[in-house]
């Protein structure tokens, strides 16, 4: 199938398709007109790798994990499980990092209704 098909069936627009190529997250034949070609087999992974980006994982991050699917073996699959792990874990620390944040917002509000309610007590009053 074509680029256009393949994107139309994974559901992705075909610059996707070509990002994910540039990234190395997909493979193509060619013909020898140079148009792409490609198989079912892409379909699932464009859906597979989607799933990972849903994850909050990085292009970078998910040809780490490619050797998994590519050549399953104990070794790929054990340092899949690792790098997502430690994904796991930046991301644990970023939902900490945005919990402060808010919570420090959360204060400034605060402040500043209080600090409007001051004004709007002394022009009252």
């Amino acid at each position: 199938m074509r680029i256009g098909e393949l994107a139309t069936r994974a559901g992705v627009s075909v610059r996707s398709v070509r990002y994910y190529e540039e990234q190395s997250l997909l493979t193509s034949t060619r013909s020898s007109s140079g148009q792409r070609h490609y198989t079912q087999d892409d379909v699932e992974r464009v859906a597979f790798v989607q799933r990972l980006y849903a994850a909050g994982l990085s292009s970078r991050t998910i040809v780490e994990l490619l050797p998994c699917v590519d050549a399953p073996s104990r070794e790929n699959s054990d340092s899949a499980l690792e790098r997502m792990a430690q994904e796991r874990e930046r991301l644990s620390a970023h939902i900490d990092d945005l919990l402060r944040t808010r919570d420090t917002l959360d204060v400034l509000v605060a402040t500043a209704r209080a600090h409007r309610e001051q004004v709007a007590h002394s022009v009252a009053g």
